[in-house]
């Protein structure tokens, strides 16, 4: 078994054992048991903020060189966020690109997705419409278009 193999069965038995202790991650796992290097994650939008009550899938892809070079992460589910893309789902994070370290794992870069969502960056936009509405201090607008796309898109059917 290769070392990105043994890495990435570690995370996951780690990860089984303190699942209850992060409840914002309803699912981390790999897609399959065929394929190690394609993961999904389940996000659930938490309470007191615009996603509450939204569950939203992330697609996982883990380089060759893993942890070297981080994992790419996109939302699969629609999401309206200052820094993600609307289309394809790409997340603006440091992490995920400048700021990487072999230190973070799968579980700690997920985490961070979903605290991004509560904090945004509207100053390295991929959604320059939400962007807007916070740079320009609308909360009130910038909310109700979240809770908006959330009903439409992340809420269970």
């Amino acid at each position: 078994m290769d070392t990105v193999s043994r890495r990435l069965l570690k995370e996951l038995r780690d990860f089984d054992k303190e699942a209850a202790s992060h409840p914002e991650i309803l699912e981390l796992a790999p897609e399959s048991d065929h394929d190690l290097r394609q993961w999904k994650a389940r996000l659930a939008g938490l309470p007191g903020t615009p996603y509450e009550g939204g569950v939203f899938d992330l697609s996982i892809q883990i380089p060759r060189n893993y942890p070297i070079h981080p994992p790419t992460m996109q939302f699969t589910t629609k999401i309206c966020h200052p820094n993600v893309h609307f289309k394809t789902g790409e997340i603006c994070l440091d992490i995920l690109k400048t700021e990487w370290s072999p230190a973070w794992t799968l579980k700690s870069t997920v985490l961070a997705v979903s605290l991004l969502l509560s904090n945004p960056e509207p100053s390295s936009p991929l959604n320059c419409d939400a962007a807007n509405l916070l740079r320009c201090g609308d909360m009130l607008a910038y909310e109700n278009l979240i809770r908006m796309y959330t009903q439409l898109y992340a809420l269970p059917k």
